[in-house]
């Protein structure tokens, strides 16, 4: 190809390799820039539109993938859904249950001592049940766990559209749901664990009240109160209960406790004392035989001796004290089956 420059026209030639007529053209020199500058932007134009092309191809791959990841997403939600539910369900039941043992056990009643005669035993203040307060009156869930317990996982692929915004509300819903359910399952916890300490509470003191007679068989033959000695003939006080029956009957721990006396004494005669707590002591007297030793603890049932006369006795039978806080009380009131 041969170009002439001249300011008006252009002569293009093409000359074959074979011996061929050689070709030419004459062109305008402003039609050749005409010409350039077309085929400038044609060339750009298909780029940007290739490039164009590659770029929409790209996202509709990336927007494929992150559907399909939100799918799966999807399918995980519902199963991680119908597991807090699971639990949520579980922690509803837990409460009403321990609602039910609460009442059942009277845990919580006024007269938790049982009427001992004791006065007033120590008990824990009335508390109220955080998880029966509005969501807002609770303390934040920052108070109970040190980190949150699912933080939502950043979508940055996905950054417009209803399927990130969707996304984001799954994530949060659930978010808040499993923050709840941990504080939840926390107070659950300790609320449970406070009823277990207290029902133990109530039940050791149970175990230490006095509720049956020391002998059985027998029968009364002088109450608590105010009677005729049968030394003196005067009124005297009565402290206890007389309970006859034959010599060698077993005499038993009418409730838990520790020996803290098993000698002779010169008016109860062989006399045994068990404190049972809680300021509540228990006294068997004019025993033939005592079967236990100083310090010895014993269960509610326990043999610790046998009916006699010793002391000042006209006759075998068991004497049987019931003392709280050093006062002498009608041990009548203390045998369940009367």
């Amino acid at each position: 190809m041969r170009q002439e420059l001249d300011n008006k026209f252009v002569t293009i030639m093409v000359v074959p390799d074979r011996k061929e007529k050689v070709r030419k053209w004459v062109v305008s020199a402003s039609h050749l820039k005409v010409f350039a500058v077309g085929f400038g932007l044609v060339t750009i134009l298909l780029a940007a539109i290739v490039v164009d092309y590659v770029s929409l191809l790209s996202q509709s791959i990336e927007n494929k993938k992150l559907i399909a990841e939100n799918s799966a997403l999807r399918s995980q939600f519902k199963v991680l859904d119908g597991k807090l539910t699971s639990v949520e369900s579980a922690l509803d039941r837990i409460k009403t249950f321990a609602t039910k043992l609460r009442l059942i056990t009277a845990v919580n009643d006024p007269d938790r001592g049982l009427n001992l005669a004791m006065g007033p035993l120590s008990r824990q203040k009335d508390s109220v049940d955080e998880l029966d307060l509005p969501d807002t009156d609770r303390a934040p869930a920052s108070t109970m766990v040190d980190e949150p317990v699912f933080k939502p996982k950043s979508l940055t692929e996905i950054t417009r559209g209803e399927l990130a915004e969707e996304s984001d509300r799954d994530y949060a819903k659930l978010s808040v749901r499993l923050d709840r359910a941990s504080r939840v399952s926390q107070l659950r916890e300790q609320g449970v664990l406070e009823l277990w300490e207290q029902l133990q509470d109530r039940s050791a003191l149970l175990s230490a009240t006095p509720s049956t007679r020391p002998v059985q068989g027998g029968w009364f033959t002088s109450r608590f109160g105010y009677r005729l000695s049968p030394y003196t003939d005067k009124p005297v006080m009565h402290e206890g209960l007389d309970i006859a029956a034959a010599p060698g009957t077993p005499v038993i721990a009418t409730a838990d406790g520790t020996i803290t006396f098993a000698g002779y004494d010169p008016g109860y005669g062989k006399l045994v004392i068990i404190d049972h707590g809680y300021g509540v002591e228990s006294r068997y007297g004019h025993n033939s035989q005592i079967t236990v030793a100083y310090g010895q603890k014993v269960r509610h049932g326990d043999v610790i001796g046998a009916v006699g006369n010793t002391g000042r006795s006209t006759g075998p039978h068991c004497h049987y004290e019931v003392r709280v806080n050093g006062q002498p009380i009608d041990p009548i009131n203390y045998i369940l089956d009367e």
